[in-house]
Formats: structure tokens, sequence, C-alpha cells
């Protein structure tokens, strides 16, 4: 397995390969669910690479970068047992070596969820997918479901603008106990790791009244409840809208239930993609 550090040489060792290229970017400090996305790879495509860089433009100026998790030895070691072929270590120097005016705006679908309160977040994530899928030329991207609204940003700037790759969809990988997997778990103490699988919880229940009820209001205030009064804590949003579009006046057949809980030291995301069956006269 490679370690490649530059961008030439990631474009002098994509050249050199024959078959399909899937990519998998990371911010590193891998877990369960960026071993699936590494296994779904290697099993579709010829070749895998995956890139760990903790992109500073995605982060706010209170927020985590610094002490963001990083063990390079422990995912190297990870990504050579699942069968990687090589893997993009960047520093923000590389990455970022050109200075320039031009900026990224994620649009409407940022407004929502968590670029409501993180402001500039997507347009971080947007750039810095540009550049990777530029760089690495792939012909396969894979992307976990957790970050739905991140997955659906990149859906749209894949489509809208052209990008000669697919994007691969990949289920929520979870503990048994139902949390989701997430490299800011390790945050969480001893007490919010017990009620941490509460949030999944809130949101089936939620799901479940939703599909009998047909209330956004009866199930968005529900999961609310459950969060508020089971676990120490803080919603920062819980919103049911249409998926991929985001939009929380639109009824579709695709929707989307998702939360975001504050913790002591720790922000989790969850989500539930629901599915409803339109019966007609």
């Amino acid at each position: 397995m490679k370690i490649l550090t530059s961008k030439q040489q990631v474009r002098e060792w994509r050249k050199s390969l024959s078959g399909s290229l899937g990519f998998v970017p990371t911010m590193g400090y891998l877990h369960e669910g960026h071993a699936e996305l590494l296994k779904q790879s290697v099993a579709q495509c010829d070749n895998t690479l995956l890139s760990i860089f903790v992109n500073p433009t995605q982060f706010g100026p209170n927020e985590d970068l610094d002490r963001y998790p990083r063990d390079f030895e422990r995912d190297t070691q990870l990504a050579k047992e699942i069968g990687v072929d090589a893997i993009f270590y960047p520093s923000a120097e590389e990455m970022y070596s050109v200075q320039t005016s031009i900026t990224f705006d994620s649009g409407k679908m940022a407004d929502a969820l968590c670029g409501k309160s993180r402001p500039g977040h997507f347009d971080g994530v947007l750039q810095v997918v540009t550049k990777l899928f530029h760089i690495v030329q792939p012909d396969d991207v894979f992307f976990g479901q957790k970050d739905a609204q991140q997955l659906a940003l990149i859906e749209s700037l894949v489509e809208a603008y052209d990008f000669p790759l697919h994007v691969h969809r990949v289920a929520t990988v979870r503990e048994a106990d139902g949390l989701a997997k997430s490299s800011r778990n390790v945050y969480l103490s001893e007490a919010e790791r017990q009620e941490a699988p509460i949030i999944y919880q809130a949101l089936q229940e939620a799901k479940e009244l939703y599909l009998q009820t047909d209330s956004r209001e009866k199930a968005l205030a529900h999961a609310r409840e459950v969060i508020s009064t089971k676990t120490s804590g803080t919603i920062d949003y819980i919103e049911l809208l249409s998926y991929p579009n985001l939009n929380e006046r639109e009824s579709a057949s695709t929707m989307i239930l998702a939360t975001a809980v504050f913790f002591s030291k720790a922000r989790l995301i969850d989500n539930l993609i629901i599915e409803r069956v339109r019966t007609h006269a």
C-alpha cells in the first residue's frame, strides 16, 4: 500500500493504474463506518484510494479543528487490512498551496439541518471535495448516509457540474445499541455514552408516528420530548424535510428525519430516511 503526500504523487499514481478507481475521502480516525465505505470500494472497484485530511475550511472559529482525533498509524493498518491500494495524506499547505479569491456557496440546501448552525461549513466541504475529485479523478466515490446533508450536497454538486464519477450512498453503520458510528463518539463521557443511543430510538419512534399519522408536528414533538427528557444532551435541531432537496415545505415520497444533539464535548448527528408509499384512489 502506497502513502502519497503530494498532489503530483497522486496524479502520477493515477496514470499508472489500469481498471476503475474507487475513492473514499475522510478526515481520518477511521471507525467501522469508514471501514464499510472502504470495503464497498474494494469490492466494486479495481483500485481504491483513501484520503485522510482534516480540512480546516469546513471548521468554524469555535469548533474542534485542533482537537479533532487523529491516529494515522491505526488508520494505515486498518486500510491495509481491508485492501486499500493507496492513501493520500496531504498537509493543509499542500492542499491549499494556491491562494484564490474564488469562493464556494453551497446555496439553499445548506440553510437547513447542520448548515443552519454551522454557517460556511458546507462551503468548505464542497471546496475540498471539488479539489479532491480533480486531483484523484476517481470513477466511483463512497459516502455514508449518516452525513445525509453532506451526501445530498455532494450529489447535487456532481450532477450540476458534470463530474465524471458515480456517487455511492452507503447506509449508516451503528453500534449494537443503535448509536451511529462517529469519530466524535470518543468525546462522550461514560454516562453520555449510555444515553446517546436514545437519539436513534427517538428517531425510530418519531418515524413510526409520522407514518401512522402523517403529522410532521407530532413526529417532531415526540422526538424532541424523548431526547430532552431521557438524555442530558441539548438539541441543536430536529427536522423532517424532503430528501434530497431538504425542503421543509415539501411533502415528498422520500423524507429525512434528522437531528443534532450537543453533549458536553461532542455534537452528535443522526438521521433516518423515510420512504412513504403513496396510494391512489
